[in-house]
């Protein structure tokens, strides 16, 4: 069979290529090891953001990948450098040439598919984010009010913590708040005119208000905070309420929240785009070290000129020859029977 992409390598270009995978492989383990920080880090910010996304919305996935493809690169990086290093000296190779080309082949088909999914997911599922926190965040708004109801009785506590955290209001502007009832009903007085009268104004029977809740008020704002009747210009001297970020936090959490989310997400998907060059460059160099130490018996420094090759003849063939080494690597060398003893010749009968 006729090797595919073979590459002729002498004495110093073997031992310049296990030099260079040992430093590729300690930056492979760099960026593996930011991969998993910029994961865990979307991950814990998604914990209380995710109440505010739909629960088809597939964005949670990402960091979960990515850490796994993280920690499978980081592996890689890991066993790079120790075969690498291993590799230089003749007496420590040996222990490694019955497992390499098994995790090979484990690295490229598990660790290299993690990490193109994870890419993937980082170019393709912000996306769909947008749809994911136009519903959740209307969802989270109208249980605003339901502090007694099972199940959503911290809804009013997230919204006001994410109006507050990232300075946003209402679901693309205060005005979202006009149209919802979110103060309860158990702070309502029936036998109140006016409460009855904005009941008995809209068909679905709502309490609705041109105010907000607290959590959207500008705490640098230098005028108290205005919360109710925004749409009258007359209710509160010099407040135009054309203008509301003078008092009014003035963009809404939908904006706000996809903008961060799609930066964590795009930084994420960066550090996997390096981290994926780094894996790939690190296998394809083991590889060809592998098989051109397996054509010296294993001794970086042996005599003459050996060759590297991707694959031997086919992918196939391949994945066979690198289990097979594995197993005979692993296998006990048969015990040598002992020769057999010829019987002692009976002397002749004196004639």
């Amino acid at each position: 069979m006729v090797p595919v992409l073979p590459l002729v390598l002498p004495l110093q270009p073997r031992i310049h290529l296990a030099q260079g995978l040992w430093l590729l492989s300690w930056l492979l383990a760099l960026t593996s090891g930011l991969t998993i920080l910029c994961s865990g880090h979307l991950l814990v910010q998604l914990r209380p953001l995710g109440t505010f996304l739909a629960p088809s919305c597939p964005f949670p996935a990402l960091p979960q990948v990515s850490l796994a493809a993280g920690a499978v690169a980081l592996g890689t990086g890991v066993v790079g450098a120790g075969a690498s290093r291993a590799s230089l000296d003749a007496a420590r190779y040996p222990p490694w040439r019955g497992v390499l080309g098994p995790l090979l082949v484990t690295g490229t088909a598990g660790g290299g598919g993690l990490s193109v999914f994870a890419l993937g997911l980082a170019l393709g599922l912000p996306g769909s984010l947008g749809e994911g926190l136009e519903e959740g965040l209307g969802t989270a708004l109208t249980r605003y009010k339901d502090t007694e109801v099972p199940g959503h009785c911290h809804a009013k506590r997230l919204v006001d913590e994410l109006q507050l955290k990232h300075h946003c209001c209402g679901r693309h502007s205060y005005k979202d708040w006009f149209g919802i009832q979110w103060v309860s009903s158990r702070y309502l007085d029936p036998n109140d005119q006016d409460v009855a009268d904005r009941i008995q104004s809209n068909v679905e029977g709502l309490y609705l208000i041109d105010g907000v809740p607290f959590s959207c008020c500008n705490p640098h704002s230098p005028r108290p905070c205005l919360q109710s009747r925004l749409s009258d210009p007359y209710a509160h001297p010099i407040f135009d309420p054309r203008q509301p970020n003078l008092n009014l936090w003035a963009q809404g959490c939908h904006g706000v929240l996809l903008g961060y989310l799609q930066g964590l997400a795009s930084t994420l998907g960066s550090v996997l785009a390096v981290t994926f060059l780094l894996q790939a460059l690190v296998l394809l160099g083991l590889r060809y070290l592998h098989t051109a130490l397996e054509g010296l018996g294993g001794v970086i420094d042996g005599e003459g000129v050996t060759q590297g090759y991707l694959f031997p003849g086919g992918l196939k063939d391949t994945l066979r020859t690198a289990w097979l080494q594995g197993g005979v690597a692993h296998r006990p060398a048969p015990e040598e029977a002992p020769p057999e003893e010829a019987p002692p010749e009976e002397g002749l009968p004196a004639a």
